[in-house]
């Protein structure tokens, strides 16, 4: 495992891009400017977890039905949440499809 420019383990600051979806996403983001998989684990919690937050805002003006998918992206958006962090603690990247090529661009960017 490698230090990151913040002080903390890759591992552990991979977690933690997690811990609050797509906010501590965008805080390892801003403060991480060395670690590549520190500043992708970012990206991906930004991208996946700031898109089902708004895809939920959107469906919750659907009466009934929306309230229904809503609650099914809540479950799916717990698993995949742990799934993340966990993986992320073991050292593992983890690549989602379609959403690993948004997070590619948006890790790259400097700020």
């Amino acid at each position: 495992m490698n230090e990151t420019s913040v002080g903390l383990e890759e591992n552990i600051a991979g977690v933690l891009t997690y811990v609050l979806g797509f906010i501590s996403g965008m805080i390892f983001l801003l403060i991480e400017k060395e670690n590549t998989t520190v500043r992708f684990n970012a990206a991906q919690s930004i991208v996946v977890f700031g898109g089902l937050f708004i895809l939920n805002i959107i469906l919750s003006f659907i009466p009934v039905i929306g309230g229904l998918i809503s609650t099914l992206i809540g479950l799916i958006s717990l698993i995949l949440w742990v799934y993340l962090m966990y993986m992320a603690y073991k050292g593992n990247l983890t690549r989602l499809p379609f959403v690993s090529e948004f997070a590619d661009k948006l890790s790259l960017k400097t700020i």
